[in-house]
């Protein structure tokens, strides 16, 4: 067989989480030759660097060095860097993960070139319209070439927007490629203890997205509930370094200590996994995050008013709340529990190989037919 060229785009905390499985797998494969494109979406090293080490990524082969922006800007900056990329090494087939400006930008930059596409994660909706999230999802899904679903909610979204089955595949959660990858360092890693902090006695909370962080009304509600649980259970919070410059505008960050709740820096990958496989339960607004303590069965509380996963996806373990709410919420799971089931179907550690055998029937048809095997083939 030919060698490949992929290309694999990482830009932000969850792109490395996904793309790390996937670049190992490929890496075991004679036929594909599997290059790393960082675009500089999060440039921050503890959002960035410490991600590449702890996942076990070499540096990347590419920095677009994009870095932040408002939407319309970072999109176009990733566009026009790519594309000069894509004009001095042309890949066999581009690998977006996600739902950031990045996935939409490199997307959009490939197709225009005649570059095919394989979405990682696709089908995920919020079916709302104002998260620009929402809008990067349905246009890659729109225009990608291949699309590797990690839920049967995510195939039935793609179906009813018209994609034809053969360019849709479930592959399974690829984050918990990772996490299984990881499971024996993140579980010595030690942080809790350092940290003082007992299993299953405290809540881990993270906020980035601008809904929640960037109003400081909203925001100051959402700091009044951490100060209210911190009076009882010991509030973990690493700062994502945008909620942390909307803290010190707000003059909240002071707020937050004085009443006891335990900010750090952003955190590496296993560190923070330590952090959530010992949590007593997990307050968010990250979708990465909702996966992962789904999979290991962490009652998460989310600060959304809706989820690109589906409440079947996750299994009753995540439970949307309000800024207002939080407190109460908190409290509420902390007296009673959540309901607590088996993870969903392919969300086992496997999605990366599952992903490598579908991007090889897809660059390989004619191999496939001669073999016997269809060129795309649905996970059921």
């Amino acid at each position: 067989m030919p060698e490949k060229l992929v290309h694999l785009i990482t830009a932000v905390r969850p792109n490395f989480m996904k793309i790390a499985p996937l670049s190992h797998a490929l890496r075991r494969e004679p036929w594909a030759r599997a290059v790393l494109v960082h675009t500089g979406q999060h440039y921050d090293l503890n959002m960035s660097d410490v991600f590449f080490r702890d996942l076990g990524l070499s540096a990347p082969d590419h920095n677009l060095e994009v870095g932040s922006g408002p939407h319309g800007e970072q999109t176009g900056q990733v566009m026009a860097r790519y594309e000069r990329l894509l004009m001095e090494e042309r890949p066999d087939v581009v690998v977006v993960p996600g739902d950031v400006n990045s996935t939409l930008g490199c997307t959009l930059a490939a197709v225009k070139m005649g570059v095919k596409v394989a979405h990682l994660e696709a089908g995920l909706r919020s079916f709302d319209r104002t998260m620009p999230e929402e809008i990067n999802r349905v246009v890659t899904d729109a225009v990608a070439d291949l699309l590797w679903t990690p839920s049967p909610d995510a195939d039935e979204n793609l179906a009813r927007e018209g994609v034809p089955p053969e360019r849709i595949e479930r592959i399974g959660n690829i984050m918990i490629d990772s996490l299984e990858m990881l499971r024996e360092v993140i579980e010595a890693d030690g942080s809790r203890e350092r940290l003082g902090l007992d299993e299953r006695g405290y809540v881990l909370t993270t906020l980035h997205r601008p809904a929640n962080v960037d109003d400081p009304a909203v925001l100051a509600r959402i700091c009044g509930g951490l100060c209210a649980i911190a009076h009882d259970t010991p509030v973990c919070f690493p700062v994502h370094p945008r909620t942390a410059a909307r803290l010190d505008a707000a003059g909240l960050r002071g707020t937050l200590a004085d009443c006891g709740v335990r900010l750090m820096e952003p955190l590496g990958y296993t560190s923070f996994m330590n952090l959530v496989f010992g949590a007593k339960l997990v307050l968010t607004d990250s979708g990465g995050v909702q996966g992962e303590s789904t999979y290991l069965g962490i009652p998460c509380l989310t600060v959304r008013p809706r989820i690109e996963q589906s409440a079947a996806a996750l299994r009753g373990a995540n439970r949307l709340i309000d800024s207002a709410q939080v407190a109460a919420a908190v409290r509420d799971v902390l007296q009673r529990g959540m309901p607590r089931s088996s993870p969903p179907p392919l969300w086992d550690g496997c999605a990366a190989p599952r992903a490598v055998a579908s991007l090889k029937r897809f660059l390989f048809p004619a191999e496939q037919a001669a073999a016997g095997t269809p060129r795309s083939k649905r996970t059921a």
